[in-house]
């Protein structure tokens, strides 16, 4: 399940000369559960990007089961020297759990102002709440993402699910999923790093007219 409480975060991995190295900050989405290493989406976007001819490493900072406030409370172990840009993909546990939608955007706040303080690049994927959470719930997670963005200048990825498609019928779509029906299967990995893909060739474009960091 995706708030199952596994740990799926990988120790650092340190670049050499000018490689650009980017930090995967998420939950299980992030770090890949229920899929073997390499279908993961962290290995499965490393690639995405060599095939695209950047030189660059993707840091699998993914911790399955993590809520935004988990995630701050790691955030500067994930902010290594060696990081030169940030994806943030955090909120889906609290969702989930029900948790305070102000909460969580007061978390998301904090952990993009630290980033921001750091002067490193990001790109903030967002996540939807279904309407069973009710309008005003809907209201206040949907819109914390392109808002937090927004303030902190970095760049948007609206919804990470987003390249399983929005009209695909419920058939179609269970075929890209896990038998959970929460975690996409090494498929449906595909599919969304081909979507966010190039909001990440944005965020690399601004690491190299900024210089490393």
């Amino acid at each position: 399940m995706l708030i199952a409480a596994l740990l799926g975060l990988s120790g650092p991995v340190f670049a050499q000369d000018d490689t650009i190295v980017i930090a995967a900050f998420g939950d299980s989405l992030t770090a890949g559960y229920g899929l073997p290493v390499e279908d993961g989406f962290v290995p499965q976007l490393q690639r995405w990007l060599e095939a695209q001819g950047v030189d660059v490493i993707v840091q699998n900072a993914g911790v399955s089961g993590d809520t935004t406030a988990g995630g701050l409370a790691r955030l500067d172990w994930v902010l290594g020297d060696d990081v030169d840009a940030v994806i943030v993909e955090l909120g889906a546990n609290d969702m989930l759990r029900g948790l305070d939608a102000n909460a969580a955007r007061a978390n998301m706040d904090e952990i993009l102002s630290r980033i921001s303080a750091r002067g490193l690049p990001m790109l903030v994927s967002g996540m939807k709440a279904p309407p069973n959470f009710g309008a005003e719930y809907q209201r206040i997670f949907n819109s914390m993402y392109g808002e937090l963005a927004a303030q902190y200048g970095a760049e948007f990825h609206p919804f990470f699910l987003q390249g399983l498609g929005s009209n695909v019928s419920i058939s179609a779509l269970s075929q890209l999923m896990q038998p959970d029906g929460l975690h996409p299967n090494a498929e449906g990995v595909t599919k969304i790093v081909a979507d966010i893909g190039p909001y990440v060739l944005k965020l690399i474009a601004r690491v190299s007219s900024d210089g490393a960091q």
